[in-house]
C-alpha cells in the first residue's frame, strides 16, 4: 500500500512539473557577484552555545561510571570522542560551576573529577524530559520526516550519529527509543549501505505517514502561493542582477522535499529550489534549527545531493545564514530566529540555556580549593591558609610600626630626644628585616600590601620631634650611655608605653629589668 501511495506522488508530480522544468531550464546564479554580510544576532546565537555540547558529552560519560566521578586519565584516552577543545585538566577548571576535582580517599594522588549540584539538578530535568512520552514521539516524528525525505528510505546509523546533538536524540537512543516505536522504523543491517568505514547498521522506514509528510512551507502558505521567506542581514546590498534573478526564482513551482525529484536536471532552477526545500524541511526537523554545515554536507551525500545543497547555500543567503564564530561554520535557518533568539522555544533548548547559565557562572570561592572525596562539606585551600598566616604576620609587623611612629613625643631632656631618634633608626631597620623576611616567604604580595599601609616619617618630621636639638655635640657627650640604655630599654625610656610590645625579643631585657625593680 505504501508503495502504491509513492508511485502516485511521484506520477503528480512528474504532470505537474516536468514540461515546465524542461521548458524553463537556465543557468544557476554566480554567488560571487554579492559581498556577504555578518548577522550581529544570528552570531552570538551560535556562539553562545560554544564547548556546550563537549560539556554535556563530559558529564554524560561521568554519569556512566557507578562512582559518579571519571579519573582525569579516562577523559584524556576520550578526548577526541568528546570533542574537548583543549586539555581535559584545563576544561574540567574552566567550567567550576559544572565540574569539580576530588581527591579519592583510596590515596591515589590523581584528580577525579564530578558534577557538582548545580549541573546535577539540570540533568535530573534533562532525565525526566527524555523519559516522557510526549518528548518520545517528538522524537520519533522527526526521525520519521528525515526518513521519508531519502529517497531509498533509509539512513545509516552512523549520519544519525551526525545530527544526534541537533535532533535531541538521548545518548542510548538505539534501545531506548527506536525500539519504542516498532511500526515507523527499525534498525536493520545492509552491507550495502556502510557509512565510512563503520557497522552495516542502518534505521529503515516501516510505515509511511501522510500527516507528517508535509513541509513547513506547505503549512504555513494556507491554501495561497508556496514561498519561502526571505530576509537579508542588515548592510546586505543585493545587486540587480541578483534581484531580478531571485524574482524568476520565487515564481517557480515548488516541489515539496517529500516528493521524489530525480526527474529534474541537476543545472536547473526547478532543482535548486528543490535542494531549497529540503535544506529548509531538515533544517526546520532540528531542534535549534541550525547545526554544523558538515553534517548536512555528510546527509546530502547520502541523499545523492550534495553539491546542489553547497550552491543552496550559497546562493541563498537570505533563508540560510552562514556562521564561522565556533571554529567551524554552521548553518542556520533565519526565519526560525528573531532577534536572534528562537522562534519557537523547546523544552531541550531551555535546559541547554540552564547550561550555558552554568558555564559562563563564575564561582570564586573554588579557585585553587581541592575537595576530599568521602568528607561532606570540607574544603582546604593552601593558599588560603597560607594568606590567613602571612595576614596574621603582617598584621603584626603593621602595629610595630605604627607603635615605633609614635615613640619619643613625651621625654623633653635631650638624651631622650637622640634615644628617641636612634630608636627610630633601630626599629625602622628591624622593620626592613622582617619585611624582606616576609618577602622572601610570600613571593612580595604580602610585602605590597605593608607598603601601601605603613606610613614613612620624612625628614621633616624627625626634626620636629627632636625640636631641632639633634646635633652631632649630643651624639657625642654620650656615646656609650646612650646605645647602652638603648640595648636594655628596647628602645625608649617609657615602661609603661613599652608594656603592650610584649614577647618580642628587643624587649625581654626590659620586661626583665621591670620585674627585678618591682620585686
Amino acid at each position: 500500500m505504501r508503495f502504491t501511495l509513492l508511485f502516485s506522488r511521484h506520477n503528480t508530480a512528474t504532470s505537474s512539473t516536468q514540461t515546465h522544468s524542461l521548458n524553463h531550464l537556465r543557468t544557476l546564479f554566480d554567488a560571487t557577484s554579492f559581498k556577504l554580510v555578518r548577522d550581529r544576532g544570528l552570531d552570538h546565537a551560535v556562539e553562545r552555545e560554544k564547548n556546550l555540547q563537549p560539556l554535556i558529552s563530559l558529564k554524560n560519560l561521568i554519569k556512566l561510571e557507578p562512582s559518579k566521578s571519571l579519573p582525569i586519565s579516562i577523559i584524556a584516552e576520550n578526548r577526541e570522542a568528546l570533542k574537548l577543545p583543549f586539555r581535559p585538566i584545563e576544561f574540567v577548571r574552566k567550567y567550576p560551576t559544572v565540574f569539580e576535582e576530588v581527591v579519592p580517599v583510596s590515596g591515589t594522588f590523581q584528580p577525579h573529577v564530578r558534577l557538582t549540584k548545580d549541573a546535577l539538578n539540570v540533568d535530573g530535568d534533562e532525565k525526566l524530559m527524555h523519559e516522557s512520552d510526549s518528548y518520545k514521539k517528538q522524537l520519533a516524528d522527526r526521525i520519521l520526516k528525515l526518513l521519508m525525505i531519502s529517497k531509498v528510505h533509509k539512513i545509516p546509523l552512523g549520519i544519525i550519529e551526525h545530527l544526534k546533538w541537533d535532533l535531541g536524540l538521548p545518548q542510548d537512543y538505539e534501545k531506548s527509543l527506536i525500539p519504542e516505536f516498532p511500526d515507523c522504523f527499525r534498525v536493520v543491517r545492509d552491507k550495502t549501505c556502510g557509512f565510512r568505514g563503520r557497522d552495516d547498521k542502518v534505521l529503515e522506514l516501516v510505515c509511511w505517514s501522510d500527516e507528517l509528510a508535509v513541509s513547513l512551507i506547505e503549512k504555513n502558505s494556507k491554501g495561497g502561493e508556496l514561498v519561502f521567506p526571505v530576509k537579508f542581514s542588515s548592510g546586505f546590498e543585493m545587486d540587480k542582477k541578483y534581484e531580478k534573478w531571485l524574482n524568476e526564482w520565487k515564481r517557480l513551482p515548488y516541489v515539496s522535499p517529500y516528493e521524489d525529484a530525480s526527474y529534474l536536471s541537476a543545472s536547473s532552477d526547478e532543482s535548486d529550489r528543490w535542494a531549497v526545500g529540503v535544506l529548509h524541511e531538515i533544517l526546520h526537523i532540528l531542534v535549534p534549527k541550525k547545526t554544523e554545515k558538515d553534517n548536512l554536507l555528510v546527509l546530502g551525500d547520502w541523499l545523492g545531493v550534495r553539491s546542489r545543497f553547497k550552491k543552496a547555500l550559497l546562493q541563498h543567503p537570505g533563508i540560510f545564514y552562514v556562521s564561522n564564530k565556533i571554529g567551524t561554520y554552521t548553518v542556520v535557518l533565519r526565519d526560525g530566529y528573531k532577534r536572534g533568539s528562537l522562534v519557537q522555544q523547546h523544552p531541550l533548548m531551555h535546559l541547554r540555556s540552564q547550561y550555558v547559565h552554568l558555564m559562563n557562572t563564575v564561582k570564586e570561592d573554588v579557585k585553587g580549593s581541592k575537595v576530599v572525596q568521602g568528607k561532606k562539606g570540607t574544603k582546604e585551600s593552601n593558599d588560603k591558609d597560607k594568606e590567613d598566616i602571612e595576614g596574621g604576620g603582617v598584621e603584626n609587623d603593621k602595629n610595630a610600626v605604627e607603635e615605633n611612629e609614635g615613640e619619643g613625643h613625651e621625654s623633653s631632656e635631650a638624651e631622650a630626644e637622640d634615644a628617641s631618634e636612634s630608636d627610630f633608626d633601630d626599629n625602622e631597620e628591624k622593620s626592613r628585616r622582617r619585611t624582606r623576611r616576609i618577602g622572601a616567604n610570600s613571593g612580595g604580595r604580602e610585602v605590597r600590601r605593608l607598603k601601601l599601609n605603613t606610613k614613612k616619617p620624612s625628614r621633616d618630621s624627625r626634626k620636629e620631634k627632636s625640636g631641632g636639638k639633634f646635633t652631632q655635640r649630643t651624639k657625642e657627650k654620650y656615646p656609650g650611655e646612650i646605645s647602652k640604655k638603648i640595648r636594655m630599654l628596647g628602645g625608649h625610656n617609657d615602661a609603661e608605653s613599652s608594656q603592650p610590645r610584649s614577647r618580642s625579643p628587643s624587649n625581654w631585657g626590659k620586661l626583665l629589668n621591670s620585674k627585678s625593680t618591682s620585686v
